[in-house]
């Protein structure tokens, strides 16, 4: 008995919430308005999304470079040391 009142009581307050008759108009340019504000917001909340979990990843990749641009400059310094000294390109 309990179980049928209570669903009684939810279908009454389903039923009062439900909307009868809508009595309104939205203009397209208000409407128009309200798309282009909400895929703005959400353009922008997603482009916060992804720089900020990319800001890691790019840090890391451009340490990543910077030690193998101070490699390089180190093997090009060690060439350019034995040409100097008279070992010939290949070190010989």
């Amino acid at each position: 008995m309990k179980i049928r009142s209570l669903a009684g009581v939810c279908l009454a307050v389903l039923a009062a919430g439900l909307p009868t008759v809508a009595h309104a108009y939205v203009g397209p340019g208000a409407g128009l308005s309200l798309v282009a504000a909400f895929w703005a917001i959400l353009v922008a909340v997603g482009t916060i999304v992804v720089f900020t979990l990319m800001w890691p990843i790019r840090r890391m990749m451009k340490r990543k470079s910077a030690g193998k641009a101070v490699t390089r400059d180190r093997v090009d310094a060690d060439h350019a040391d034995g040409i100097a000294r008279g070992r010939g390109a290949h070190g010989s």
